[in-house]
C-alpha cells in the first residue's frame, strides 16, 4: 500500500479488524520510509451493478459519489462522517438487495433524498437544490413548504400553551416590561 505521506510502497501492517458490520477490513499500517501511520480499509468488490444514468449511458455504481454528494450537502452543518458513511451503506444495501444488475440514477437520487433529510433539513434543500434543479426562489420555496407540512404538529396541549406564552410575551414588550390588562 503507498503510504499517503511520502509515496513510498514499503508498511507493515499494525493492526486488523473488521468494520462496518464485517463488510470491511480497517488496517492500521506504518510506513517503513516515513514511520508515519494510515488506516486503510479493504472491502469486496462486489459484481458489476450497473447505474443508468438519464441519458441512456451505463456506469459503473460508485458508493464514493454518494458519500461525496452527501459530503456537498452537508459542508458547515452538524453531520458526522459516520452519519455519512452509515447513508450510504443504507443506499447501498437497497440498491444491491434489489438484485437486478441495473439500477436508474433516479432511483439513488431518491434514496440519498429520503435518508438526508433525516440527517439535516439544510443539507437535504441543498442536495434537492442540485438533484431536482432548481432554478429560481420558488422551487426553493416548494420544497421548503413541503417539508414544513410534513412535520409532525405539535400536540394540542403544547400548541395552545406555546401560542399562550407568546402572546404574553408579545404583550410584556410593547408596555414597557409591564403586563396589560385584558379586556
Amino acid at each position: 500500500m503507498r503510504c499517503p505521506y511520502c509515496k513510498s510502497l514499503e508498511d507493515r501492517v499494525i493492526d486488523s479488524r473488521l468494520a462496518e458490520d464485517g463488510a470491511a477490513i480497517r488496517r492500521r499500517r506504518e510506513c517503513g520510509e516515513c514511520g508515519r501511520r494510515f488506516t486503510t480499509f479493504e472491502r469486496a468488490e462486489p459484481s458489476g451493478l450497473q447505474v443508468v444514468k438519464r441519458s441512456g449511458e451505463r456506469v459503473p455504481f460508485s458508493r464514493d459519489k454518494i458519500i461525496s454528494g452527501i459530503q456537498k450537502a452537508c459542508v458547515n452543518r452538524p453531520v458526522g462522517e459516520q452519519d455519512i458513511d452509515r447513508v450510504a451503506d443504507e443506499i447501498e444495501d437497497v440498491v444491491r438487495a434489489s438484485g437486478s444488475p441495473f439500477v436508474a440514477s433516479q432511483e439513488i437520487g431518491l434514496a440519498v433524498l429520503d435518508r438526508i433529510r433525516e440527517l439535516d433539513e439544510v443539507a437535504y434543500v441543498r442536495f434537492a437544490s442540485v438533484y431536482r434543479d432548481f432554478q429560481e426562489l420558488t422551487d426553493f420555496e416548494r420544497e421548503v413548504g413541503q417539508m414544513l407540512q410534513k412535520r409532525t404538529p405539535p400536540k394540542a396541549g403544547q400548541a395552545e400553551a406555546g401560542s399562550e406564552d407568546a402572546r404574553r410575551a408579545a404583550v410584556t414588550s410593547r408596555s414597557n416590561g409591564e403586563p396589560e390588562e385584558e379586556a
